[in-house]
């Protein structure tokens, strides 16, 4: 496992939201800068402390020109599900195959109750509007996430 190389263009992709509507990086290229986090299973705690410390946060990105992505193996369905519950106002986006999580280095093995499984691995990258990767948070801490990634935006990027 392997992250893109901080400076490169970010690996492209398109993936649908939660409402099936394709959402690719190439959307926001000159327009904004992009937070693209990866996380694990929608609906669960932690995935769930870490969206809503996002959600709460929503007007501060928005004065960095920023958007956030969140990124899971989960269907469309259940991305809309957890959107409703939580009344998350941001796009979550589907990568069943997790071929986009290959391409950026976060699916791999993982240790849960003396088990290893292959999944995803709660990793953060934040883009530049020219669609080059700035930063990876790579020791994501679901309940500071939002902080921590505003605190980076904030000082690095116009």
């Amino acid at each position: 496992m392997s992250f893109p190389k901080i400076g490169n263009l970010a690996p492209a992709f398109t993936l649908t939201n939660q409402s099936g509507e394709k959402v690719s990086l190439k959307d926001f290229r000159e327009k904004s800068n992009v937070v693209l986090y990866f996380y694990p299973k929608a609906l669960t705690p932690g995935c769930t402390t870490q969206a809503c410390g996002i959600r709460d946060s929503a007007d501060a990105f928005k004065e960095l020109d920023t958007v956030v992505l969140g990124v899971s193996p989960d269907p469309e369905a259940k991305l809309q599900r957890f959107i409703d519950k939580h009344e998350l106002n941001f796009d979550l986006l589907s990568d069943e195959d997790h071929k986009i999580a290959d391409k950026y280095g976060c699916w791999g093995l993982k240790k849960f109750m003396g088990k290893e499984y292959m999944g995803l691995i709660r990793t953060t990258f934040i883009i530049d509007k020219s669609g080059r990767l700035r930063h990876v948070i790579d020791k994501v801490k679901t309940k500071t996430h939002s902080d921590d990634v505003l605190g980076w935006v904030a000082e690095n990027l116009d």
